[in-house]
């Protein structure tokens, strides 16, 4: 019914992806879009919405928050009040909004390495103390040092624990029970939690998300259809928050940061995203596990050398290559200079991130296999030196 394999040419777009490079022979597998159309129920309304011809200042309706509650009830068992809704421009501006209303400036933010990139700059540009917890890396899946946790969350100074669930770039969903431990131990240490759950509906293999809303009713949820539904661009998130004094805190980060004003675009497209795109997501999600089987097809045959991280959720795939004895900044430069495929090198997750790369296989399967091959001659190369 959906066709992934279609190859959609995305140069001369102005995509930040494709067009950051003069070289038309690049693959990028870096940034965290997709390659796909998004859901056609998308295109129509954005569709519509375009031939009206006026895009004035926007009202969000009664039908956005609805179409967010059904949404995460239905589909996940998350039963949440409309009133704990705050809607702002992306899941990184919320981001820093929460550490904002949570925080002063010099607090510590615990965070778990390797983690997303923007979550360094969000904490360092409200002030606060970047408190590294390194994940454990157990054979290859990765899991929280709990005991390094505790003792974090001990020192007084450290006031809230930012998550990633699921985890990027690891790919790890978090459980019911791991999440409840880590909210343990937040509480009986009066640690506050931030989870930013934008890659939750991208889930593989049986694994599912569990809101950490459902969990611990206190933790304020960051969650957005952008990554799932391929509408980064059109910037639109939500933040969850129960409690209403720090909600009201939150709402008055939203305006110091000048993030409340959303577009038409990004509102409509979440109420046809959650509403008219279900079938379109469990596609997707059958496509991109299919890919990821295919990829570890190719490095047990071609490149055993280095270790794929089993993939729970997202479609980015965490590549351990320390084996190759060589530095992830080297490997990154490696691939786009000498195979014409652009990857995100490991250290930008952090130091934790070192022998490591994020492979992006959102994209149509010849695309992604190409790359793949891609790197593998490059490898062949540097053996032959």
């Amino acid at each position: 019914m959906y066709n992934f394999d279609k190859s959609i040419d995305r140069r001369n777009s102005n995509s930040y992806k494709w067009d950051g490079t003069d070289d038309s022979n690049m693959i990028p597998m870096w940034v965290a879009d997709m390659d796909f159309q998004t859901a056609p129920a998308i295109i129509d309304t954005l569709r519509k919405r375009v031939e009206h011809g006026v895009f004035g200042y926007t009202r969000v309706p009664d039908e956005y928050y609805g179409a967010i509650v059904s949404w995460f009830q239905r589909r996940h068992g998350w039963t949440i009040d409309k009133s704990s809704i705050l809607y702002t421009t992306g899941v990184v501006p919320a981001v820093s909004v929460a550490i904002k209303a949570m925080t002063n400036p010099g607090a510590g933010v615990i965070l778990h390495t390797p983690a997303y990139n923007c979550f360094f700059s969000s904490i360092r540009n409200n002030g606060c103390k970047l408190v590294e917890s390194r994940l454990k890396n157990d054979n290859g899946r990765f899991t929280m040092d709990y005991d390094n946790l505790e003792e974090l969350c001990r020192d007084d100074n450290n006031k809230v624990m930012l998550l990633c669930n699921p985890h990027n770039p690891t790919g790890r969903l978090w459980n019911r029970d791991e999440l409840q431990r880590m909210a343990d131990i937040c509480h009986r240490n009066n640690v506050a939690i931030i989870s930013d759950e934008i890659h939750c509906e991208l889930t593989y293999g049986g694994n599912k998300y569990i809101p950490f809303g459902t969990v611990d009713s206190t933790a304020v949820v960051l969650c957005s259809p952008s990554k799932a539904f391929n509408i980064a661009g059109l910037q639109i998130a939500n933040i969850i928050c129960s409690d209403e004094p720090l909600r009201n805190r939150i709402d008055r980060a939203i305006n110091i940061n000048e993030v409340c004003d959303v577009n038409p675009f990004g509102v409509l497209a979440l109420m046809a995203a959650y509403n008219d795109s279900e079938d379109w997501l469990d596609a997707l999600c059958q496509y991109i596990w299919e890919n990821y089987k295919a990829l570890c097809g190719f490095f047990a045959e071609n490149l055993p050398q280095i270790k794929i991280t089993p993939l729970e959720a997202t479609y980015l795939v965490w590549a351990d290559c320390s084996s190759l004895g060589i530095k992830s900044s080297e490997l990154e430069k490696r691939f786009e200079q000498d195979g014409k495929v652009k990857l995100s090198g490991g250290t930008l997750y952090g130091d934790a991130g070192e022998g490591f790369m994020r492979i992006n296989i959102a994209c149509p399967r010849e695309r992604m296999m190409e790359g793949l091959r891609r790197m593998a001659k490059v490898l062949k190369m540097k053996s032959e030196e």
